[in-house]
């Protein structure tokens, strides 16, 4: 399980990070940006949308225009309303009605979100709109990009002024899970403390505590007396059994807890978002929304 999907009790001497965001519970979340280059993807497939939308207008009041229905000087007029239209109205509603995805950021697997975790409003998508006319249709994506650079969640102009950053939605999926907790150690669990190992050894005793039993006993025997030498610092108490035995149950100890952990920021970020709450099941692709 990757640190970052775990929400962090914060202490007094806590530090909040650039992409973590403080609840009131005092946890910090860590909500993943999207990273500069899916953002500029998101973005071109969104400008191109503008432009689309716009041409397509265009072509339509051409038409209307050759049929002598409205003049030259009307003519002027309706292409400026369609350029707002276009490159103001269409991310405005967009964005407002979907509460911050669009065409772009559901293929870069992001949306739009508040600096404190929450949906975006009307005066956020209106602000990014406004402010990307300049820094996106008029200047090709060159501001939102040279922006984009320096900053520490990729966001262009109008995020800055408007309060918000692109998250990433798409989160890894969970890995199988763990065989459970042997008999032998069950009132063990109940009690133990198990420390968050270090991601080298969690993932070797992950992958030992999974696929184990298809490893020749003498090889298996020798894995498990290695691994359960670096494990055995971050267990209190030790359990009376056999190593194989012993990282096992320590496997399926930190995955009920991280899972846990896992829920509880789920059930957070959500509740920020305004969104249904997703619940991660014991069983694999067993969630549901609540």
């Amino acid at each position: 399980m990757s640190p970052s999907a775990i929400a962090r009790p914060t202490g007094p001497r806590a530090l909040v990070a650039d992409d973590e965001v403080l609840t009131g519970e005092a946890v910090a979340l860590d909500l993943q940006p999207i990273g500069l280059g899916m953002r500029t993807l998101g973005g071109l497939i969104d400008m191109v949308a503008g432009w689309l939308l716009f041409l397509a207008l265009l072509w339509g009041a051409g038409t209307i225009a050759a049929a002598g229905i409205i003049d030259q000087g009307t003519i002027q007029i309706l292409t400026i309303v369609l350029l707002v239209m276009s490159f103001v109205g269409l991310p405005l509603t967009v964005e407002t009605m979907t509460r911050g995805r669009s065409l772009g950021k559901l293929a870069a697997g992001g949306r739009i979100v508040r600096t404190d975790g929450g949906a975006i409003g009307f005066r956020h998508a209106f602000i990014r709109a406004l402010v990307g006319v300049l820094e996106i249709y008029m200047t090709f994506g060159g501001i939102a990009i040279l922006v984009g650079t320096f900053t520490p969640r990729a966001q262009r102009l109008g995020d800055l002024v408007a309060g918000t950053y692109s998250e990433r939605v798409r989160r890894p999926k969970l890995p199988p899970p763990a065989p459970g907790v042997p008999p032998e150690l069950v009132h063990w669990a109940e009690i133990a403390d198990v420390s968050r190992l270090p991601p080298r050894v969690d993932s070797r005793v992950t992958r030992f505590a999974t696929g184990g039993a298809k490893i020749d006993p003498r090889i298996r025997a020798r894995l498990a007396a290695d691994l359960m030498h670096d494990v055995a610092p971050f267990v209190t108490p030790l359990p009376d059994a056999s190593p194989e035995v012993v990282l096992q149950g320590v496997a399926a100890v930190r995955r009920e807890r991280d899972r846990t952990a896992l829920e509880n920021e789920n059930i957070r970020v959500a509740r920020l978002a305004g969104d249904s709450v997703v619940v991660f099941s014991s069983e694999p692709s067993a969630e549901r929304a609540v």
